[in-house]
């Protein structure tokens, strides 16, 4: 066997991260309106709309589907904001349970890709957007926690049920 992690693994680790926030968001909604500043996200809101979407927008890039246009996504309440977390994870499992898909063909192209830049491989691309979202949860717990709202997160993939 090599040693490596499978983005089935990867998405499993990143489905965990993402159902803690939103319980922990149900739980504390006036964290929602938080100052957040992280990538130019005025909230927490706003910044979970980002994690999400982008999550939602990586799918559909890679699968070669048609986009969900930025200025529609849904900018609250958070239970439509995970909805584009649950479709991302739906097109990422379409992609996965495909046996025909061709992971290392350097074939991903994204809208806001400079022409020096190369296209990146769809398992690159799948790779980016679940260590994005892992990252930024990570700077979402930092930032409660600042906030005096300690989550518990336990975003570390030792404790994620991800590799067992």
């Amino acid at each position: 066997m090599i040693p490596v992690i499978t983005l089935e693994e990867m998405l499993i680790w990143n489905d965990e991260a993402s159902s803690f926030w939103k319980g922990y968001l149900d739980a504390k909604p006036e964290l929602l309106d938080l100052a957040c500043g992280i990538g130019g996200n005025a909230d927490v809101q706003a910044f979970v709309r980002h994690i999400w979407g982008a999550e939602l927008v990586w799918s559909q890039i890679i699968r070669g589907v048609t986009i969900t246009d930025y200025d529609v996504w849904p900018r609250g309440p958070l239970n439509a904001l995970f909805e584009l977390h649950l479709s991302a994870v739906r097109n990422i499992r379409i992609l996965l349970d495909d046996p025909f898909k061709n992971w290392d063909e350097p074939s991903v192209h994204y809208p806001w890709r400079r022409p020096e830049q190369p296209k990146p491989t769809p398992r690159k691309a799948l790779a980016h957007v679940l260590l994005h979202s892992q990252r930024h949860w990570a700077q979402l717990s930092t930032l409660v926690r600042a906030a005096g709202f300690p989550s518990g997160f336990l975003g570390d993939l030792l404790p994620s049920s991800a590799l067992e």
